[in-house]
């Protein structure tokens, strides 16, 4: 195994929090039917297919062909996206920093909709420190397709071994690592950033 240079990171649930009910509770009062309506009608599920690179336009007309007494909560879907990105993830945002302090070349890989992250990325600074990220969306790959993997490698001109891939989801992971990459599951930020200390990548916190 090569000695890890780079580190590649997911964007959801690593760096910043996701949750599509901290947008919709603001929106349906009853418990009960947020709860069905986030298992029915905008569901992680037909999100994901915006992930997969399917245009917002076409879900939200049939969406809302499906559904129509919600038609006007499946718009907000998509005019009040980042409402379901209520904040960085405790610690993660300060490892980018200290990562990009200490010169060590960062990417990221997102499973996310093209227009969602058209609307997103301008208000994170955060990410003008990497040097490039793959968006699930723009490619219309997902992980865990290890085609996504073999296409960030070749763009981020890195060879497998010597980059380790930061993923809040198993399944990515598991996919990551049989394609090559050194790979940390992750759970919070501490973890993590003893998992980059023992590549020697940061120092542990005292």
């Amino acid at each position: 195994m090569g000695k890890v240079k780079a580190v590649i990171f997911d964007v959801g649930r690593v760096l910043f929090h996701w949750d599509l009910r901290h947008l919709f509770a603001k929106l349906i009062e009853d418990p009960e039917e947020l709860d069905w309506f986030l298992a029915h009608v905008v569901t992680e599920e037909w999100h994901f297919e915006h992930d997969a690179g399917k245009p917002l336009a076409q879900m939200l007309s049939e969406r809302s062909a499906a559904f129509p007494a919600y038609a006007q909560l499946i718009e907000a879907y998509t005019n009040r996206f980042n409402e379901s990105i209520p904040g960085p993830v405790e610690g993660s945002l300060e490892i980018v920093r200290h990562l990009h302090e200490s010169a060590v070349p960062l990417f990221a890989i997102t499973n996310f909709g093209a227009e969602f992250w058209d609307a997103f990325r301008p208000t994170q600074p955060i990410f003008d420190l990497f040097a490039d990220i793959i968006v699930s969306g723009r490619e219309k790959l997902v992980k865990p397709d290890p085609a996504i993997y073999a296409l960030a490698c070749a763009r981020f001109a890195i060879a497998p071994e010597t980059a380790i891939f930061i993923d809040d989801n198993l399944s990515n992971i598991e996919s990551a690592q049989k394609f090559g990459l050194n790979v940390h599951h992750f759970h919070d930020a501490a973890g993590l950033r003893d998992v980059l200390a023992g590549h020697g990548l940061l120092k542990r916190c005292d």
